[in-house]
């Protein structure tokens, strides 16, 4: 499977999930962690998903009773974590060898 677009966001995203593959994490978590807006990760998070990256789940709980919304709550699929893996050293690899070509164009010394 060659996965999703491996963009910044999606990188950062996926190294978030990776801290500790098999927690849970809701959407705002996510945000706070990988330094992105809500508007940012929720579009990213349903491609991950929809590429079998992704699991995710709705909280159990009445949100009348918390005061809140019910969370939806995400964790990388156990069985693509090497995928996942993989994908982000590939991108990695690609931005560093871009970077040797064209310094400063992906992020490097200017």
């Amino acid at each position: 499977m060659a996965g999703p677009r491996m963009t910044l966001p999606t990188q950062l995203v996926l190294h978030t999930l990776l801290e500790d593959p098999v927690r849970e994490l809701y959407g705002l978590e996510i945000c706070a962690a990988a330094g992105l807006p809500s508007g940012t990760i929720h579009p990213i998070l349903a491609r991950l998903e929809k590429a079998g990256w992704l699991e995710s789940r709705w909280e159990e709980v009445d949100p009348s009773e918390r005061g809140r919304p019910r969370r939806r709550y995400y964790r990388l699929d156990p069985n693509n974590i090497a995928s996942v893996r993989a994908a982000l050293h590939r991108a990695g690899a690609s931005a560093q060898a871009l970077n040797r070509l064209r310094p400063g164009l992906a992020g490097g010394a200017r």
